[in-house]
C-alpha cells in the first residue's frame, strides 16, 4: 500500500513506491505494530541526505528486503526535517547505544516506541542480518529486549533531562568561551576541529560580537581568516554562490555537495556583519552571491525558500560541479582555459574523484586590477553557463519554518548593510541594487508565507510544500527563528503586524514551551506525547529552540519595551550558561545573544520622514553595537514602540538611544549619535 503518496515531505515522496510497506509517523502505525505483535522499524533521513540515497537504492528498493521487513516488522519512514522531534529522541538513543549517530538513522522500537536497537546506515548484506536476528530476538528474546527498551528509554530521559546547573552569563563566561574556541582554532585552514569539518557560523558570529564589545583583535582575527579559508575553498560555490553543508578535508577543499537554507543563510550573517565592521571586499562579494544564491535558487515565488539541494546528482556526487583541465579549456578556449585551470586550482591529477577537481579559489581577485577582476567574471560567467546545460541536483522544496525565519533575518541584515556600504559610484553598484530588490522581494514573500500559511489559529505548523501547510506541528526552534526574523522585518518596513505577530509566537513559547527551571522543552506541552519530551540545549548545525527562542525575547523586549520578555531571555540563558563556559563550539548562538544582553542591547530609534536615505538611519546601522535594534520613521508611528512619544528636536531628524531602558539625550548630529554608539 502506497501511504506516503501524499506526503508533503520530499524525503517521503521519494520513498512512495518503494517495495516496503512504509506507513509516515502515526499512531496509526504503532497500532498496526501491536495488532501485530511485531517491532517497529523507524528509518529517519532526509531529502539532500547522500547515504539515505545509498541505503534507499540498496536495500528500500530491493524487492528481497521489502518482503523481509514487511513479514516481520511496521516500517515507519520520517523526515527528520518535518519532525525534528522524532529525530531528536531517537538521535538521543542511537548516540547513547553506539557513541554516534547520524543519517540515515535506523531504529528498531517497540509498539509502544521504545526503542531497543539503534544504528545509521547498514549496507544490504548487514541489514539482511539485521533484519533476520532483530527479528529472531523479538520473538525468542523478548523480555531480553523489553529490558534492552527500558534501559535506552532511561538514558533517553538522562540526556534531556532539565532542572541542571543554572548561572549568570557573565562577561567572564565569555571569555572563557572566546579563549576556548582561540585554543581550538585550526590556525592553518581556519575553522575548527579536523575532518570532515563543518563551518562554523555560530561560533564566528560569537566572535565578531565579542570583538565588537571588547575589542578583542584575536577574535576577529579568527573569524577573518576562517571566513576567507571558507570562501576560497569548495565549500564555497565558486561560479553561483552559496556553500555546501561541510567539507570531507580538514581543509576546505572537498565539499559534501548538499547545499542548506540554516547553513547559508547563518553564514550570510557572517559575511555580511565581518563586511559591516571591517569594508573586507571579500566578504562583500561573498556575502552578496550567498544572498543572490538564497534568493535565486532556493526562494520559490509565492511561497517560502526551500530547504536544500541535493548531494547527489543522478545518484553521483558533484556531477554538476567538478572541473578537468579539458573541460575548462573546452568552454573557455586555451588561453582562458589555462588561466582559469591556474586561478581555480584545477589539476590533471584533480582535487576529487576521477581526475576531476572542485574549483578552489587559488589567487586573490578581489584587490587585483581592474583587468583581472573583468576576466575573472568573464570565466566565471560562461562556466556557470556550461554548468547549467549539465544535470542538476534535485532540491527539496519543503519550506521549514525555522530555517525561513533564519534566511529573512540573514537576508534583513544584508539589505541594511548593503544600503550602508555601497557607495553610488561603485563599480557593483547596480549589480549590489539589483540583488537587494530580489532579495527584499523574496523575504517579504517568505515572511508572508510565513504569517499567512504556517501560522495556523495562532501555532505555527513545521513545514509546508507547494503552499500546503502539513500536520506536524512547530516546535521550540520554529517558534524562535520566526519571532526573530518578525523583528528584524518589523525593524526594516517599521510596521507594527511584524512586531505583533513575534510577540504572540512568543507568548505561546511562553505558555506551552517553558520548563521549571527557566529553561525551556524543545515541544509543547499539548504536543504528542514521544517516549521523551526532548529539551536539547545546545547548538549543533542550527541553534537549539533554547538559544533562538533567547535571541527571538532579546530583540523582543528591546523593540517592545516590556521587560519581562527579557527577564525570560536572561532566565532561560542561565541554563545554557554552564554549557557556555565548558563547551563553547556548542553554544555559539547562545554566546552571540549573551553578547547582545551584555552590550545592552541597544534601543535606537531615528525620528525620520526619510528613513532610507537619512545618515543618521546609516550611521545607526553602521555603528550599531552587539545585537542593537534599529527603528526609523515618522514619531508616533502606529505599532512601533521605539517612536512613541519622541519628537524631532527643532524639526530636524532625531536619534534616540537608549540602553537596557535607560535612554541618553536625544541628538541630531551623525557625530553625536556615534559617539553614543562607540
Amino acid at each position: 500500500m502506497n501511504r506516503l503518496a501524499s506526503a508533503t515531505s520530499p524525503y517521503l515522496l521519494q520513498h512512495a513506491a518503494n517495495p516496503v510497506d512504509w506507513w509516515p509517523w502515526s499512531a496509526e502505525a504503532f497500532a498496526e505494530a501491536r495488532r501485530r505483535d511485531v517491532p517497529v522499524l523507524i528509518s529517519v533521513g532526509y531529502a539532500a541526505c547522500h547515504w539515505c540515497h545509498v541505503m534507499a537504492h540498496e536495500s528500500f528498493e530491493d524487492e528481497t528486503v521489502g518482503a523481509l521487513v514487511n513479514a516481520g516488522f511496521v516500517a515507519i519512514k520520517v523526515d527528520r526535517e518535518e519532525r525534528p522531534d522524532v529525530d531528536a529522541v531517537y538521535m538521543t538513543a542511537t548516540q547513547a547505544m553506539t557513541g554516534q549517530g547520524g543519517w540515515p538513522m535506523t531504529v528498531f522500537a517497540t509498539p509502544d516506541g521504545t526503542p531497543f536497537f539503534c544504528g545509521t546506515y547498514f549496507p544490504k548484506p548487514n541489514f539482511v542480518r539485521l533484519l533476520e536476528s532483530v527479528g529472531t530476538a523479538w520473538r525468542e528474546q523478548r523480555e531480553a529486549v523489553l529490558r534492552q527498551g527500558a534501559a535506552v528509554v532511561e538514558a533517553i530521559g538522562g540526556a534531556q533531562a532539565v532542572g541542571g546547573p543554572t548561572a549568570p552569563l557573565t562577561a567572564d563566561l565569555l571569555a572563557a568561551a572566546a579563549a576556548q574556541l582561540a585554543n581550538e582554532y585550526d590556525e592553518t585552514n581556519g575553522g575548527f576541529g579536523g575532518a570532515p569539518k563543518f563551518p562554523p557560523h555560530m561560533n564566528l558570529l560569537f566572535l565578531l560580537r565579542h570583538h565588537q564589545r571588547t575589542g578583542s583583535a584575536e577574535s576577529l582575527e579568527i573569524v577573518r581568516h576562517t571566513a576567507e579559508a571558507m570562501a576560497r575553498g569548495g565549500l564555497h560555490d565558486q561560479l553561483a554562490g552559496g556553500f555546501a553543508r561541510y567539507s570531507v578535508d580538514a581543509h576546505w577543499t572537498v565539499p559534501h555537495f548538499e547545499k542548506m537554507l540554516y547553513d547559508n543563510a547563518l553564514l550570510l550573517r557572517v559575511y555580511t556583519q565581518l563586511w559591516r565592521l571591517t569594508g573586507d571586499l571579500l566578504a562583500r562579494r561573498v556575502a552578496r552571491d550567498t544572498a543572490r544564491f538564497l534568493a535565486d535558487e532556493l526562494h520559490r515565488p509565492g511561497d517560502g525558500f526551500a530547504s536544500a539541494l541535493d548531494a547527489d546528482t543522478d545518484g553521483v556526487e558533484g556531477l554538476t560541479y567538478a572541473w578537468t583541465p579539458a573541460q575548462l579549456v573546452e568552454v573557455l578556449g586555451e588561453d582562458d582555459g589555462r588561466w582559469a585551470a591556474d586561478l581555480f586550482d584545477v589539476t590533471e591529477e584533480g582535487t576529487f574523484e576521477h581526475g576531476t577537481s572542485v574549483l578552489r579559489l587559488a589567487r586573490d581577485v578581489d584587490d587585483a586590477d581592474p583587468e583581472i577582476r573583468d576576466r575573472w567574471r568573464g570565466v566565471v560567467g560562461r562556466l556557470l553557463a556550461a554548468r547549467d546545460t549539465r544535470p542538476q541536483p534535485a532540491r527539496d522544496d519543503k519550506v521549514v519554518a525555522a530555517w525561513n525565519g533564519l534566511a529573512i533575518t540573514a537576508l534583513v541584515e544584508f539589505l541594511q548593510v548593503a544600503a550602508i556600504r555601497v557607495a553610488p559610484d561603485d563599480e557593483d553598484a547596480n549589480l549590489m541594487d539589483g540583488v537587494a530588490i530580489v532579495v527584499d522581494g523574496a523575504l517579504r514573500d517568505a515572511a508572508e508565507h510565513l504569517a499567512g500559511v504556517h501560522l495556523v489559529d495562532g501555532r505555527l505548523r513545521r513545514a509546508s510544500r507547494d503552499k500546503t501547510v502539513g500536520d506536524p506541528a512547530g516546535v521550540l526552534e520554529d517558534y524562535g527563528c520566526v519571532a526573530e526574523a518578525f523583528c528584524a522585518l518589523h525593524q526594516l518596513t517599521g510596521e507594527g503586524r511584524w512586531l505583533e505577530l513575534a510577540g504572540g509566537l512568543l507568548d505561546v513559547a511562553l505558555a506551552r514551551f517553558a520548563a521549571p527551571d527557566g529553561g525551556f522543552y524543545d515541544t509543547a506541552d499539548d504536543a504528542e506525547r514521544l517516549v521523551a519530551r526532548p529539551a536539547d540545549p545546545t547548538d549543533n548545525a542550527t541553534p537549539s529552540g533554547r538559544s533562538a527562542v533567547v535571541a527571538a525575547l532579546t530583540a523582543y523586549a528591546a523593540l517592545s519595551g516590556e521587560t519581562r520578555y527579557r527577564e525570560a531571555a536572561e532566565a532561560a540563558l542561565s541554563t545554557v550558561a554552564p554549557i557556555v563556559g565548558r563547551h563553547a563550539r556548542f553554544a555559539g548562538y547562545a554566546a552571540t545573544t549573551g553578547e547582545a544582553l551584555l552590550s545592552g542591547p541597544y534601543e535606537i530609534a531615528v525620528v525620520t520622514d526619510d528613513p532610507a536615505g537619512d545618515p543618521l538611519v546609516a550611521a545607526a546601522h553602521r555603528h550599531a553595537p552587539p545585537g542593537a535594534v534599529v527603528v526609523a520613521g515618522r514619531p508616533d508611528q502606529p505599532g512601533v514602540p521605539l517612536l512613541a512619544d519622541r519628537p524631532r528636536l527643532d524639526g530636524r531628524p532625531t536619534a534616540y538611544v537608549c540602553r537596557g531602558f535607560v535612554c541618553q539625550r536625544p541628538v541630531t548630529s551623525v557625530e553625536d549619535l556615534v559617539a553614543q554608539l562607540t
